[in-house]
């Protein structure tokens, strides 16, 4: 599997653990994280056994956002990761998924810290929980900088325009609560059990057909911007194909035999 010093990457069944650690910094973005995070979202796609993937982080935080040291030109370590940064200048837009669209699932599961470029990352992912206590919010106005991980395009498309433009603009944090009230996140969890919750998710879509899975995934995306007959148009090219295969069969199969269906991505 993939990963590098500042990311765990583990397998739970059909679910891809991505972790990152550098808990010791709240999990701030580092470039050898980043590094990691492309390649996770690469493994994923490729591996057919995956059929969703979880983000989390270690020591009770998400994401602090990008570690400051290392914008001002300090610790971006590696030379082999600056080399890949080098072959592929939007490599780390395309790990903070501004850039890049898995085909998979991806669940956040969030504990503490998840702001700045941690709530950049949070609007790429495609299910949210979040524990009681997590903090969340885009800082970088207060800092003179800008948002620029996709949140002043992506925000605005996820929540309410007023509640986009307030986080946007005051920089203030956000309680687990608050965020789920603008539908930032889908659910609030007690603390200690976001990545259990996101696990227990993840199960759930597993024991789903993974074609039919990864075309409403598709379908909810690239409709998003067409009108609705745009929209359902797309829809049916989508969806239809999905009734022929060998997966939708054993699904009816398995539903008259009462047993649980086998899919083969078939």
């Amino acid at each position: 599997m993939g990963g590098t010093e500042h990311l765990d990457v583990r397998r739970e069944g059909a679910t891809l653990v991505l972790t990152l650690n550098r808990p010791e910094a709240k999990n701030a973005l580092s470039l050898p994280m980043l590094v990691g995070l492309y390649d996770g979202w690469l493994e994923a796609d490729a591996d057919d056994g995956v059929r969703s993937v979880v983000l989390t982080g270690a020591g009770g935080s998400f994401c602090a956002g990008m570690d400051l040291k290392a914008l001002a030109g300090k610790g971006m370590e590696g030379e082999e990761h600056r080399g890949r940064l080098k072959a592929d200048p939007d490599l780390h837009w395309k790990a903070m998924l501004r850039h890049h669209r898995p085909r998979k699932p991806v669940i956040a599961a969030v504990e503490g810290y998840c702001v700045a470029g941690g709530t950049e990352i949070l609007q790429g992912t495609d299910i949210r929980v979040a524990a009681a206590s997590a903090t969340f919010g885009l800082f970088e106005v207060r800092r003179g900088l800008f948002p620029i991980g996709g949140s002043t395009v992506r925000l605005p498309r996820q929540i309410a325009r007023t509640h986009a433009l307030e986080m946007l603009l005051t920089g203030r944090p956000y309680t687990a609560e608050e965020a789920a009230r603008i539908g930032l996140v889908g659910r609030v969890v007690p603390d200690g059990t976001a990545l259990d919750t996101a696990l227990d998710i993840a199960e759930r879509i597993n024991a789903c057909g993974p074609l039919a899975v990864e075309a409403v995934k598709a379908s909810v995306y690239e409709t998003a911007e067409m009108t609705e007959t745009e929209g359902l148009a797309a829809e049916l090219k989508r969806g239809w194909p999905i009734f022929d295969t060998a997966d939708a069969k054993e699904g009816a199969r398995a539903f008259a035999e009462k047993r649980a269906a086998v899919y083969r991505r078939e």
